[in-house]
């Protein structure tokens, strides 16, 4: 069993060195993103949409170019565990997604995606076991065209230096930096 270019616990040593522990969602995403890869025509570049901001980047990131540093990995949090692969130009592409009509048949893995228990009742051996056994079977799989607005890559621009605060921004962002119009994820000290 191979999930990218890996087999299965190569890809689960990857995952807890990179996330830093055993993340169940981070399996089903290399499961989600593996999908994805295989059913891409080859050769393509292509960029990716994660529809969670939980587990499935990171995923994203192990297993193709795409990271959000580079830009090449969007992050559009709508709360739904899926992952599209797409043309960069055209934006057509695949979408994979985490299928919860299918989760019947895995019990343990069912009651973890929808928090049925607390995390303290979970078996985590036997949940890791069932995300094994269910690899693809649990995953449904849709060709997609990504909209416009999302296949354009945004550049950072001009630079200047915030008459406010002093620190670098970019021009785009208007007369001063984003923080300092009261934009900062920062309270007051």
């Amino acid at each position: 069993m191979k999930i990218g270019s890996y087999a299965y616990d190569e890809y689960v040593h990857l995952v807890k060195s990179f996330h830093g522990s055993l993340a169940p969602g981070l399996i089903i995403g290399g499961f989600i993103v593996d999908l994805a890869l295989r059913n891409l025509p080859p050769g393509e570049f292509f960029d990716a949409i994660c529809e969670t901001s939980v587990c499935l980047p990171d995923a994203v990131q192990l297993l193709t170019p795409c990271t959000v540093g580079n830009g090449w990995l969007k992050v559009v949090d709508m709360g739904r565990f899926a992952v599209t692969l797409y043309e960069k130009e055209k934006g057509d592409g695949i979408r994979v997604y985490l299928d919860s009509k299918k989760l019947g048949a895995w019990p343990e893995f069912n009651a973890w995606y929808f928090k049925l228990k607390p995390k303290k009742e979970q078996n985590f051996e036997l949940l890791m076991a069932q995300i094994k056994e269910a690899g693809a079977g649990a995953l449904s799989m849709e060709r997609v065209r990504v909209k416009p607005e999302y296949t354009v890559k945004r550049k950072l621009g001009r630079t200047a230096v915030c008459p406010s605060c002093g620190e670098s921004y970019p021009l785009r962002d208007g007369d001063s930096c984003l923080a300092c119009q009261g934009r900062s994820p920062y309270q007051e000290a």
